[in-house]
């Protein structure tokens, strides 16, 4: 590797995507990949705990409530990912992992103490910033040291177990909010001190991590790449691996402490202003899928099908398993079939059933069982639909803004269609009305589709391509 004051040279890129998958990629998905989890739990026990907060003696919520306090968990997870993306891009990708979580770890167990509606809200606020910023520096880093080959399934499966937490969060509501283990106002807060709890745990196994080499090596601190490079490799030669030497391709660059905002709204907006509308699409139409009907599923359980509170968590568990399983079977398919058919088929394959699930719904066709078995099915396809949402926006813009580009497209998305969705489906729900809940599916529905007509036509076929063939860094040197 050549290094000057202003210019690197460094196959550094190509020797982390040569590595075979090893017990460092293993440590790195879990310590990392294990934010989807907690975001996974403290989401299904905002959902389960819904129908406690409104018997609860003190908060008395109403639907309306929960919607409210839901968005707000959303607006701090949409502002957090703008900051701490923006941080992640100057100052580094393991420093911020610790801020986060931190932040994290504050607001969740003072939620738990929470005394009134507003005192809620901003306690889950501040709980969606630190989630929001895990997403944006963790989604880089693991983009930047998985190799190209098992990026995408890689990337599908830590997004998808976000599941494993909403089985945790519905088997824990299962205990927490039977009213013969704890008492009524007592059971929900117990159910957030789990996620601080797990949250800690987070935190020990993350002290190992190195920063990422890729960010090191745009930020002019070649020599510290180099050097967590040789401990990489020098652990897989320690366990087996043959490395053997090799000519491997070169990347030129100008090091830079920082990418001005300007030329990341030039990037964004200008240069690669067709990748931009896909990431907009595909993260505005999942977000408003999701988190519209995802908050307010337990309320359509209690409200239409007369499901009693502590029964929530078992109709958690299965639709859980689906959207887990969903990533973990489609998941390799985005590495051999490739990005642009199967992140297409899967959004379609969500709109359309959830258009049908829904119309059966509404006519009164389906029991709290059969309506559970639909939305398994829906969230099969539509939790790996969602997870190559993620994967797009991280995979398909340059090195220097990853972060920062995350940020954005999980802030606007979720801000156009998580912001919104639940608060909408709130209101539909108290109409009393299941065809103006079955609306609100449509809506849902119509926006998936048109995502999957902008992915046929404008995504990226990344699969199997290392970072910087797929976007070119914006340090690069002719």
């Amino acid at each position: 590797m050549a290094t000057s004051p202003t210019l690197v040279e460094t196959d550094i890129p190509a020797r982390l995507d040569r590595l075979s998958w090893g017990r460092f990629h293993t440590l790195v998905v879990i310590a990392l990949g294990i934010t989807w989890t907690l975001d996974g739990l403290e989401v299904t026990l905002a959902g389960a705990v819904s129908p406690a907060l409104k018997e609860s003696p003190r908060m008395h919520f109403s639907n309306a409530d929960v919607g409210l306090a839901s968005s707000a968990y959303l607006a701090g997870a949409v502002l957090g990912a703008l900051f701490f993306g923006w941080l992640s891009d100057r100052l580094g990708r393991k420093r911020l992992f610790f801020v986060t979580l931190a932040v994290y770890l504050i607001a969740t167990a003072a939620t738990a103490l929470s005394w009134n509606l507003w005192s809620f809200a901003l306690f889950r606020f501040f709980t969606g910033a630190g989630i929001g910023g895990e997403y944006t520096a963790i989604n880089s880093t693991i983009q930047e040291l998985v190799p190209a080959r098992y990026r995408g399934w890689t990337d599908l499966v830590i997004n998808g177990s976000f599941w494993i937490g909403a089985a945790l969060g519905a088997a824990g509501s299962i205990v927490l909010l039977d009213p013969a283990v704890l008492a009524a106002d007592l059971g929900w807060r117990f159910a957030f001190f789990i996620g601080a709890v797990l949250g800690l745990v987070i935190f020990l196994m993350r002290m190992w991590l190195p920063e990422s080499p890729r960010w090191l090596m745009t930020h002019g601190r070649a020599e510290e790449a180099e050097a967590v490079l040789d401990r990489i490799e020098a652990e897989f030669r320690a366990r087996g691996h043959r490395l053997a030497p090799e000519l491997l391709p070169i990347i030129r660059l100008h090091a830079r402490r920082f990418t001005p905002l300007g030329q990341v709204a030039t990037t964004l907006f200008r240069v690669e202003r067709r990748r931009t509308l896909v990431g907009l699409s595909l993260m505005a139409a999942q977000a408003f899928f999701y988190n519209a009907i995802f908050f307010t599923y337990a309320l359509v359980l209690t409200d239409f099908y007369g499901i009693r509170a502590d029964r929530i968590g078992w109709y958690l568990l299965p639709f859980a398993a689906g959207n887990f399983l969903g990533p973990v079977f489609l998941g390799r398919l985005f590495d051999t079939i490739g990005r642009r058919v199967m992140i297409a088929v899967t959004y379609a394959l969500s709109g359309l059933l959830l258009a049908g699930a829904g119309y059966l719904f509404a006519i009164g066709a389906l029991s709290a069982t059969g309506q559970t078995v639909a939305w398994m099915v829906i969230f099969f396809f539509a939790s790996a639909a969602a997870s190559s949402a993620y994967l797009t926006v991280s995979e398909t813009f340059p090195l220097e803004i990853r972060a920062l580009a995350i940020a954005f497209f999980y802030a606007v998305g979720t801000g156009i269609g998580g912001l919104v969705g639940p608060w909408l489906f709130g209101a539909l729900i108290d109409t009393g009305s299941r065809w103006s809940v079955f609306a609100g599916y449509l809506l849902g529905s119509m926006l998936m589709l048109a995502a999957a007509l902008i992915a046929a036509c404008f995504c990226v076929a990344a699969e199997r391509k290392p970072l910087e063939a797929i976007a070119r860094p914006l340090a690069a040197a002719d």
